[in-house]
């Protein structure tokens, strides 16, 4: 998801600068990273839920990146959202949600002629999303949105909020606990429906399914307009993100080796050149991530070939956020945040996880730890 202009970090001395965005000589991406590498120490681990966590998304505060909020789900039937700001503390907590499983920010949403940024949480066993408004967490939805109406198989799980540069429409993607083999996600424009509340209208179903699992996390990249969702156990799919662009077309199907079980959360790290990264939980595996690069490889954008592996002290994480924005002084080039299964949210800074075989975001350059 694009975010919005954040404070500009100062570069370390240790660092190396390598070129001006829109240099590709300058991408510092290595193939092959450690697999036995120490696991990684969260900066932040958060009060924990009341339940069960689940999934994570980052607010990035307009005026001061230091006020930023992370929202996480609180999976259960009388579950909730529990809002967070960057030193872990419980912020505020939207309560008496039925099973909550994923929720995504989006920026700018038009709302009685003022832009007002949202959350939007999917609620399972109601089968409706939730929309509130960040940071009052305000419920901007009448009591819910109906999804997959009409359908055998609703439950829905997972979402992704997508806003088109062209026109500043946002849309939610929306998966489901199970679904047929194809048309598995749906997709809905978000509409100002009068009295300051949201509405929804269903614009498109797509997505392969493999039947193998079941279809959960999904991750938007605005900015270069591709959407990415977890098959679980088989591998992760990419489709264009905008429902006019003709064709249902399957662009690239990745990470399809290497897993112990459930491929899981997805998160994007934006560089500003349009370079970055596709970062995978696998949640059998516990505390593994599996890194993969953004703009595809050897003159295809949509090659994605393993680029390393790195490791963290969050064990069987489900979902994840990731942004590269300086927020604060502990995260001043990026935050990571994974759902660990004690109920609690970690947060990593960026250049603990980078370690030699990633790229740093520093202020729109790009810098190695190399």
């Amino acid at each position: 998801m694009r975010l919005p202009a954040a404070i500009a970090s100062i570069l370390a001395a240790t660092l190396l600068y390598c070129g001006e965005p829109g240099d590709s000589g300058a991408t510092a991406h290595i193939v092959g990273g450690d697999r036995q590498r120490d696991p990684v120490t969260p900066q932040v681990v958060t009060e924990p839920v009341n339940h069960d966590a689940d999934d994570p998304a980052i607010w990035i505060h307009p005026e001061d990146p230091a006020r930023s909020l992370i929202l996480g789900t609180d999976k259960d039937q009388d579950g909730g959202l529990f809002v967070y700001d960057l030193q872990g503390r419980i912020v505020t907590v939207v309560s008496d949600l039925s099973r909550p499983n994923n929720v995504d920010v989006a920026y700018g949403f038009v709302l009685n002629g003022a832009p007002v940024d949202i959350a939007v949480v999917t609620e399972r066993y109601a089968n409706r999303m939730r929309i509130f408004g960040l940071p009052s967490m305000e419920p901007l939805d009448g009591g819910g949105i109906e999804v997959f109406e009409g359908e055998e198989l609703r439950a829905p799980m997972g979402i992704a909020l997508y806003k088109r540069s062209s026109d500043g429409t946002i849309f939610a993607i929306l998966s489901r606990k199970s679904g047929p083999a194809e048309d598995y996600l749906w997709q809905y424009s978000l509409l100002d429906g009068g009295a300051g509340q949201v509405n929804a209208t269903l614009v498109r179903s797509f997505g392969t399914y493999s039947g193998e699992e079941e279809i959960e996390a999904v991750a938007v990249d605005d900015a270069l307009g591709y959407v990415y969702y977890s098959d679980e156990t088989f591998g992760v799919r990419k489709y264009h993100a905008d429902p006019d662009i003709p064709g249902k077309e399957e662009l690239a199907l990745f990470a399809t080796e290497g897993f112990e079980g459930d491929h899981e959360g997805i998160a994007i790290y934006e560089i500003d050149d349009g370079t970055g990264y596709i970062i995978v939980s696998d949640q059998q595996r516990g505390n593994e991530f599996h890194v993969y690069p953004r703009e595809g490889s050897s003159g295809d954008p949509h090659s994605h070939e393993l680029l390393t592996v790195f490791t963290t002290t969050a064990v069987n994480t489900d979902g994840i956020d990731v942004t590269s924005a300086a927020l604060n002084a502990t995260f001043q080039r990026g935050l990571f945040v994974a759902m660990s299964n004690d109920g609690t949210f970690h947060f990593y800074a960026w250049p603990d996880l980078a370690g030699d075989e990633l790229t740093i975001a520093t202020g729109g350059l790009r810098v190695s730890t190399e």
